[in-house]
């Protein structure tokens, strides 16, 4: 296992589930060791379901802000770990090697289709996966 990181970012399509998710774990666990944040191939919402499966586990994401990488203000990250196939394409031409990029295929709950149970479960699944990963890589 390579050295722990001191800056990563994670990424997604929208910013609005699986990378703030991402994000507010891994700061939970590893934020006094890293700086971590999270961005979008394009800014979405943040979405109401993932914010239930976050506040589940004591986490709360209603005041994380959907961004994109361009809106960026520190770009200087070690490691990012993209959660799409598009976010792992923007974060290769973004960061033109200057970062180290793991993908890290992540499905998105909100294609899920159903009853709000089964929608929710589908983001608990991903919250679940996603904080497992994130143990598992930053121990």
């Amino acid at each position: 296992m390579s050295p722990r990181p001191s800056a990563v970012l994670f990424t997604c399509t929208l910013n609005a589930v699986r990378s703030p998710m991402a994000e507010a774990m891994a700061k939970k666990y590893f934020g006094r060791e890293m700086r971590i944040e999270s961005a979008g191939v394009r800014a979405g919402e943040t979405d109401g379901f993932a914010m239930v499966a976050m506040q589940e586990i004591g986490l709360d994401i209603t005041r994380h802000w959907p961004r994109t990488f361009e809106e960026l203000e520190f770009t200087e990250f070690d490691l990012v770990i993209a959660l799409s196939s598009s976010a792992q394409r923007k974060a290769e031409d973004f960061f033109h090697g200057r970062a180290r990029v793991e993908f890290w295929p992540t499905e998105d709950a909100t294609m899920i289709e159903g009853a709000r149970d089964q929608k929710l479960e589908a983001f608990r699944e991903v919250r679940d996966g996603l904080l497992a990963r994130i143990k598992q890589r930053f121990r």
